[in-house]
């Protein structure tokens, strides 16, 4: 049975966009926004709270960044804890229109944390240029990589692109386009390495038509990859992928089913969803493979929902982030414990149907 717990709810300020890692000392460490509204970044900062308890109990907040006025203001912060132990926190600096041709404003920035996220780095200045960054993914072999999206200048649909270090970040190679299709616009990315040269992109589609998810395969690192490829997650935006200690893979994300409208009526429901490999690196739909749990439903006639993060413990449960209104005024963050008896009841015996 699912578990909910309040991450954090401030009803003077919308809450949103988390995002969690476990530290290598045992905690949860949650990076989210503050801003005035999922429209409105007027006014922005980065906070950070933290649960010793496997996320019963949360820390009052304490800031990242600065707050900020009006134009670049911060977006979607991404977290991890690197093979080191150190903590890496991405996240988006926005200073025009996501869909402008200035692409140099679209800036990403590093933090670090050598102490397991109490003190962090001054913020690094990224090459990759996008909104809506990946968290930084260390490949088996050691490789790091950023990942982003913007608006092609000729096609004007959405572009995900690569780039990608060797030393730890002291150089940067890159761009490279995970995903770019005339008529698609492709974005959110989430990669997950499969093995030290083999890599899967799970794609949010954002023309809000209900399609479903999209993944891309890298046999090489990342440096090409091939076509577009759809995964039977319907109506899927802002997936969040990860491997379970079982060996089967987590997806969590948001259900946008388009259609008419877009405040109160656009999106209500968070998603969490169970696959494997062998549906990961299929070539088509038909020979994949989803089993989709229900997450939470927003209850707010105002609804906002639907990105995530999540961990494993090492005894198997998952603990999920979110940000939601539901019962509350502005938008909040809430936590879920979920393990895999949620998803299928631990037996021998399976039951097709006729």
């Amino acid at each position: 049975m699912i578990q909910q717990f309040t991450v954090s709810r401030d009803d003077s300020v919308y809450e949103a966009f988390p995002d969690v890692t476990l530290t290598a000392d045992g905690r949860l460490l949650c990076v989210f926004a503050e801003c005035t509204h999922h429209g409105k970044r007027d006014w922005t900062r980065l906070v950070l709270t933290e649960s010793a308890d496997r996320g019963r109990t949360w820390s009052s907040k304490r800031p990242l960044t600065e707050p900020t006025k009006g134009n670049p203001y911060w977006n979607c912060a991404r977290i991890t804890t690197l093979g080191d132990g150190r903590v890496a926190i991405i996240a988006d600096l926005i200073g025009t229109d996501e869909r402008s041709k200035d692409h140099h404003l679209l800036q990403n920035y590093l933090f670090l944390s050598i102490d397991h996220g109490r003190t962090w780095s001054e913020p690094r200045l990224l090459p990759a240029q996008g909104i809506v960054p990946d968290r930084l993914i260390e490949t088996p072999g050691g490789r790091w990589l950023v990942s982003c999206h913007v608006q092609d200048p000729v096609s004007r649909f959405l572009a995900t692109r690569l780039w990608y270090s060797d030393d730890q970040g002291a150089n940067w190679h890159g761009p490279f386009t995970i995903a770019h299709q005339t008529g698609l616009n492709l974005c959110e990315v989430s990669v997950l390495p499969v093995d030290e040269l083999t890599l899967v992109a799970l794609l949010r589609e954002n023309s809000f038509k209900g399609w479903d998810a999209y993944k891309t395969i890298s046999h090489d690192g990342g440096l090409t990859w091939g076509p577009p490829i759809t995964l039977p997650i319907p109506a899927c935006h802002r997936p969040v992928a990860g491997w379970l200690a079982n060996g089967q893979a987590l997806i969590t994300c948001r259900l946008m089913q388009g259609g008419k409208g877009w405040v109160g009526w656009w999106t209500q429901n968070t998603l969490a969803v169970l696959t494997d490999k062998e549906s990961l690196l299929a070539s088509s739909r038909e020979e994949a493979h989803t089993r989709i749990r229900p997450l939470d439903f927003d209850r707010s006639p105002e609804s906002d929902t639907g990105y995530t993060g999540w961990v494993q413990f090492p005894d198997g449960e998952i603990y999920v982030v979110n940000y939601i209104m539901d019962d509350a005024p502005k938008a909040q963050i809430r936590g879920y414990s979920l393990r895999l008896e949620d998803f299928v009841l631990p037996t021998t015996t399976r039951n097709w149907p006729a």
